[in-house]
């Protein structure tokens, strides 16, 4: 069995995820998420979706993002 990095639990369908910069072992896509998904710029939540990007720096949504003052974005088009 393998131990989840983030929780700790020792489980026998734990898997390994493999990023270019980061990877790791859990027993969840809930821990995975808080291990590896970036967090939103403005609201500080989990981006799990396709989120938004300006200059580098990650939203979860572009109303988030025009929050943050970033002009031009839209989530649909």
């Amino acid at each position: 069995m393998a131990r989840c990095d983030v929780c700790g639990n020792d489980y026998d369908k734990a898997f390994t995820v493999t990023m270019p910069h980061a990877s790791g072992t859990f027993d969840s896509f809930e821990c995975a998420i808080h291990a590896l998904a970036p967090t939103c710029a403005h609201c500080k939540c989990r981006i799990i979706g396709h989120g938004a990007e300006h200059d580098g720096v990650f939203y979860c949504c572009a109303n988030c993002a025009r929050h943050s003052g970033v002009k031009g974005i839209d989530d649909r088009i």
